[in-house]
């Protein structure tokens, strides 16, 4: 009492300290981040090694599996999976979310160092590792094209000065540059002219790494003067190379342009980037962990005229993907959510209380609740995204709930003929606790989904915060100065009475008068509705475990990845063309805004594509209907294939693949693991539940190799080892990095490699010699043989065990649950053997776990709201009764998702949680007032109950509502993000609408059921009691 009093009678006080919540949260607003969903980090970490020219076989027997047994005894590794390719070695490590990035780099570098003895020596550099995260797509892409400069010189000024330029700016944090490499000169050696003058191929590169040197000379000093000594050790341009004596043939001296063509080049001559018809190289730009992507997105345009104009002209520098507009797009609709929510739910109390004074009052509370959570966001951490706006929007339902309650009591005591400040001090006191009991529990519900330290907590730990704030927040305002501004602006008059009654207030009173009826009827006749409650609970549990269920709701981003995978033994030269014609049949589909994409590198059979679609105003079809719609225009193109994938804001681990969703397969035995994974790979093609089925190691993944054998023999009598044979091939065609050339802001290669006209079949290797130390010279076909094979463009692990990962997508009218249950089956069907082991991995193992939690944290979150009421009404009994609101709020959710053909997500479960809360907030109000009539009223349970069934119902109708007006606007928003928003709202609405119509019967009916239980057990206690008394008395 004293509590309310202090902040009822100094109304300047309590206005001054309202007015600093708000102030210090709109100043809070302005310093948030923006993103698209909560960060949630995944301390992920890739090791990369390199060895120019090994194959993807060497690679992981000498490269990667060393690594991989080293990293494999970290601590806390949720997952490593490598792949080995052309020259390359890539481990990706995934930890425990609980892991700190930081500790984990530290051990990994400790594990690399350990490894570091049992990698080869012929590695040109130790391995080294990045951290990555993985929930961070780029927030843009820019491209540089030009007519006159060729894409060696663009990739140069791209990486030295651009992606240096770029990354100093605020908020980025990595900038990729692809679709070519760094200038080079370029040595294409003449084997015949090679085999002619008696050069060998380590002649040549011997004499190129000798003639470019650069070694300190000193200098030379007198007690006067210093000289520093400079000598032309360095040479730059191909003129200069071309002089170099690379052997002396008898006094005749061959120099290098006898024997090869030296021209400037680039370093990998398989790499290529593409926009539209043009080269191009792409710049690949992404963000600092919580930074703002709007803004950092602003500030890079923002530097792209300067940018422009410190490149030479004719050269254009545009942006081809953008991030930003789609987010601001879906926040500024979420944001439109929230003001339509305001607005409505200030119009529902102007309906119920037809005064301009009282709705003046919830009106102020509203704003005061939503802005001062913004503090305790930004104190958090948190940022402005889908989910904490989502907060807000129901929020606003919730929010005004206390002030409802209050203020309805007040009004009550006034309309009886209190004065304002008696009616403030004795109102806000009756329901005080009601108020209490119902914030409590409401913020109780979210303490297991706070406390989850997994995926589901981390990422709904914003939204759950900040609803619990605004919940706090509101319960201060409600009991502070909501009562506050009852005392100064209400007035006790006939008139408003009068008012009320008249309109809406009449179609209340009838509604309200007519429930009076019903609510007698079914008081005595409680046997039926208790059925019908048992009969609502067995309907739960069928409707949720037969409700289609998904991970999280895919959204349209508007933004694509395409990847694209053609024959194995397709050149460079025609998968670049191939790539020009899916690019071209991409951009020419009218939702298609931009495309650019890049090709070669270390898969040659291989290229990756970015697409954006035009605005989500501007068309009529969904991201997932353009991709079946150009899933048939695409399959028509002979001898290779585009996969399109939806780009999504959450992105949880696995190698991933060129589908939405990963299989894996595992096994010791490699020869079981490829014999399995094309059987099992053909049975989930012919699955009407998923499209887009490929593999890491299909038969387009299968390189064409030339298989050499050496005669061993034959070399020991020739005078020649099989390391000089292997460094011949590797001098000859593994583009050779023999020398460096410095400049002030780079270093530029120097390239070795037979050329091209002379590579371009196996017969290449019949001009292949080598001089053994006699100085003759050996031909390669005299002590060696080779065929042509198959061979992996790439090899996988996952773990320690050889993998091959098998991705997906759900077809049209599926979900992922039914698309993880069919492939189960056709596993047991297949009769896979033990010694091949299959796991899900990436987004499609967390949904297995999420789906493993949902029901546990649901059960978790009802548990901990029986305890908080429990400890609140210090009773075991009228726990359960108000929980008893539950069944029919979930039935009514899960009918609504049937209903509207949307799968149970993460969304759903949130909305079902917020059901728990929200649900019961009407049987505390009946029951705390049934209670207090029992206690002092002296009623019998059933007047009790029905007394406060009838005085509380204006009140009850005025929380729905307030709660529906917060989650229609969800329901009713169809722009960018409406596929995040509909889950929550429709969960919410269907849970409202049902257990409102219900919960007003099967709450008195459960709370007079458990009166008359607890009224039995004291009977029998009591008769217990006095049986023995009376044989006390009679002995």
């Amino acid at each position: 009492m004293k509590f309310f009093a202090l902040f009822i009678r100094r109304p300047v006080a309590t206005t001054l300290l309202s007015l600093a919540i708000t102030l210090c949260g709109a100043l809070s607003f302005a310093l948030l981040p923006v993103s698209p969903l909560p960060q949630v980090d995944f301390p992920v970490i890739t090791v990369h090694a390199s060895m120019p020219g090994a194959s993807p076989e060497t690679m992981a027997s000498s490269v990667t599996t060393p690594l991989e047994r080293a990293l494999g005894r970290i601590a806390g590794v949720k997952e490593m999976a490598s792949t080995s390719s052309l020259g390359t070695s890539s481990i990706y490590l995934e930890f425990d979310l609980n892991r700190d990035i930081n500790g984990a780099a530290r051990d990994v570098q400790a594990a690399i160092n350990a490894a570091q003895s049992l990698l080869p020596s012929g590695m040109p550099s130790k391995p080294g590792y990045y951290k990555a995260n993985l929930s961070d797509a780029p927030i843009m892409i820019l491209n540089l094209t030009s007519d006159n400069y060729s894409e060696g010189q663009l990739y140069d000024l791209a990486s030295t000065r651009l992606a240096q330029k770029i990354s100093q700016i605020e908020g980025v944090s990595k900038v990729s540059v692809g679709g070519s490499s760094l200038p080079a000169i370029r040595v294409e050696l003449n084997p015949n002219a090679l085999f002619n003058q008696g050069v060998s191929l380590n002649d040549v590169g011997n004499a190129i790494n000798n003639a470019n040197v650069r070694f300190p000379t000193g200098h030379v000093d007198s007690d006067k003067q210093i000289w520093q000594l400079r000598t032309n050790d360095e040479l730059k341009t191909p003129e200069s190379y071309r002089s170099i004596i690379v052997h002396d043939n008898n006094g005749s001296p061959v120099r290098l342009q006898d024997v090869a063509n030296v021209k400037n080049s680039v370093e990998d001559i398989r790499a290529a980037g593409m926009s539209g018809n043009k080269s191009a190289i792409v710049l690949i730009i992404r963000r600092e962990a919580g930074a703002n992507i709007i803004s950092t997105v602003q500030r890079i345009r923002d530097q792209l005229p300067t940018l422009q104009t410190s490149l030479p002209a004719n050269i254009q520098l545009n942006v081809a993907q953008d991030r930003s507009p789609t987010i601001h797009a879906s926040l500024q609709e979420v944001k439109r959510a929230l003001a339509i929510a305001v607005a409505s739910v200030i119009l529902v109390v102007f309906l119920f209380l037809r005064s301009g004074r009282a709705t003046l009052i919830p009106a102020v509370a509203v704003p005061v609740s939503l802005i001062g959570t913004f503090t305790a966001m930004y104190l958090c951490g948190f940022s402005l995204n889908n989910l904490s706006l989502m907060a807000l929007t129901i929020a606003t339902g919730f929010v005004v709930d206390d002030a409802i309650v209050v203020l309805e009591n007040i009004s009550r005591h006034l309309n009886a003929g209190l004065k304002p400040m008696q009616a403030a001090l004795k109102g806000v006191r009756e329901v005080g606790f009601t108020v209490l009991a119902m914030s409590l529990s409401l913020v109780a519900v979210f303490i297991p989904l706070v406390l989850i330290d997994e995926l589901l907590g981390r990422l709904f730990r914003d939204f759950a915060v900040t609803l619990a704030t605004a919940i706090g927040i509101s319960l201060f305002i409600s009991l502070t100065l909501t009562p506050m501004m009852c005392a100064y602006l209400l007035k006790s008059t006939p008139e408003n009475t009068q008012k009320q009654i008249r309109g809406f207030g009449k179609v209340l009173l009838r509604i309200q008068q007519g429930y009076g009826r019903s609510l007698k009827w079914i008081l005595n006749h409680t046997r039926w509705v208790l059925l019908t409650l048992l009969g609502i609970i067995a309907l739960n549990i069928w409707l949720y475990i037969s409700i289609p269920k998904t991970f999280f709701p895919q959204q349209d981003t508007g933004k694509m990845l395409g990847f694209v995978v053609a024959d194995q033994s397709i050149s460079f030269q025609a998968m670049r063309e191939k790539m020009k014609r899916f690019m071209q049949i991409v951009n020419n589909d009218p939702t298609v805004d931009n495309v650019v994409g890049f090709t070669g590198g270390d898969s040659i059979n291989t290229g990756f594509m970015f697409i954006s679609l035009t605005p989500l105003k501007e068309r009529t079809e969904s991201i997932q209907q353009v991709i079946t719609r150009l899933r048939s225009k695409l399959t028509n193109e002979a001898g290779a294939r585009l996969y399109l994938v939806p780009v999504q804001d959450l992105r949880s681990g696995g190698r991933g693949g060129k589908s939405t969703y990963q299989f894996n397969l595992l096994s010791d035995d490699f020869g079981e693991l490829r014999k399995w994974s094309p059987i099992v790979k053909k049975a989930l093609e012919k699955m009407p539940q998923l499209v887009d089925v490929n593999t890491d190691d299909d038969e387009e993944a299968k390189g064409a190799e030339i298989a050499i054998t050496y005669d061993r023999d034959i070399m020991a009598r020739l005078g020649i080892n099989v390391a000089e044979a292997n460094n011949l091939l590797n001098n000859a065609f593994g583009q050779k990095q023999v020398s460096t050339i410095y400049e002030p802001l780079n270093q530029y290669r120097v390239v070795m490699e037979v050329a091209p006209q002379y590579n371009q079949d196996p017969s290449a290797l019949e001009k292949m010699f080598v001089i053994n130390d006699k100085g003759e010279r050996i031909p390669l076909s005299y002590f060696a043989q080779w065929h042509p094979a198959n061979a992996p463009l790439d090899v996988y692990h996952q773990g320690l065990s050889a993998s091959s990962t098998i991705a997906f997508d759900v077809a049209p009218g599926y979900t992922l649950s039914d698309a993880i249950s069919a492939i189960e089956r056709t596993i047991t069907e297949l009769g896979v053997p033990s010694a091949v082991r299959s796991s899900f991995t990436g987004t499609a193992q967390d949904f297995q776990e999420s789906e493993r939690s949902q029901l546990l944290v649901i059960i978790a979150a009802i548990v901990t709201v029986y305890l908080v009421l429990g400890v609140l009404y210090e009773s075991y009994i009228h726990p359960l009764t108000i929980l008893s609101t539950l069944p029919s709020a979930g039935i009514g959710a899960l009918l609504a998702l049937e209903l509207f053909n949307t799968p149970f997500s993460l969304i759903a479960m949130i909305g079902i949680m917020l059901l728990v809360g929200i649900v019961k907030k009407n049987a505390i109000i009946m029951v705390d007032f049934a209670l207090e009539a029992q206690r002092n009223g002296k009623l019998s349970a059933q007047e009790a109950i029905f007394q406060a069934s009838l005085l509380r119902f204006r009140p009850i109708m005025m929380t729905t509502f307030s709660a529906l007006c917060g989650a229609l606007p969800l329901v009713l928003s169809n722009g960018d993000g409406a596929e995040l928003r509909f889950p929550l709202g429709i969960t919410i609405v269907g849970g409202l609408v049902v257990s409102q119509l219900l919960t007003l019967y099967t709450t008195p009916v459960v709370y007079l059921f458990f009166d008359r239980l607890r009224e039995k057990w004291r009977h029998r206690q009591a008769i217990r009691n006095i049986i023995p008394s009376q044989i006390t008395e009679s002995e």
